[in-house]
């Protein structure tokens, strides 16, 4: 009810985009994006005392995907490394114009709930907030849940202490679980079409040629 509220006080102008951020049950949001589940302070169980503070700056968007045949979208980097008990410190910048979201999976419920940390962004613009690992050696999905995002190649991994293997279909890293596939039917049509188009794209610049 009370984020309804401030949406609506927002939508008509009643208070301005500052005064609209609303923090609520571990979340952060204005209209430009939002936070879930940032850590800054609070130790996991297997830590007496946090082991390095690591900046991590991490791009999102359709450029990021061009080195990778067939993806449309992806992160700037495939894959982070750091030390257990470590508190990570990311700024997380969109560089498209439509949403992106970076999420973490596979944390401490206690402190993270459903285990996720959450950035999102509605358009370009960029985000920071921190978490902080636990000990375990582990591997963690890092991805944009939107719809097909992560199916085009938005997706990395963070590794805890050199984390336990690389997760599968990771762009530049491993190999997809199921690749795609563009079968072509070879018919007598798809045959015939494919010859007059090789003896078309021979026979125009011959004919340009020999009538200038």
């Amino acid at each position: 009810m009370k984020r309804l509220l401030m949406l609506s006080l927002l939508m008509l102008g009643v208070i301005g985009p500052a005064s609209a951020a609303m923090s609520h049950d571990g979340m952060l949001m204005d209209e430009k994006g939002m936070i879930m589940n940032a850590n800054s302070d609070r130790l996991p169980a297997d830590c007496p005392k946090i082991s390095e503070n690591v900046d991590i700056n991490i791009h999102a968007g359709r450029k990021h995907a061009l080195k990778f045949n067939g993806k449309m979208f992806a992160f700037d980097q495939q894959e982070w490394n750091v030390k257990p008990c470590a508190k990570i410190n990311i700024t997380f910048t969109n560089d498209d114009q439509i949403r992106h979201q970076l999420m973490i999976h596979g944390l401490p419920g206690y402190l993270y709930p459903q285990g996720m940390f959450h950035l999102e962004l509605y358009g370009a613009g960029e985000l920071k907030a921190s978490l902080i690992v636990p000990s375990t050696k582990k591997t963690y999905l890092v991805h944009c849940e939107l719809t097909q995002h992560m199916e085009k190649g938005m997706k990395a991994q963070l590794k805890v202490d050199g984390g336990d293997g690389d997760l599968p279909s990771i762009p530049g890293i491993s190999k997809p679980v199921k690749a795609d596939v563009y079968e072509v039917d070879w018919s007598q049509m798809t045959v015939a079409v494919l010859l007059i188009c090789v003896l078309l794209g021979a026979a125009v610049p011959l004919f340009v040629m020999r009538n200038k």
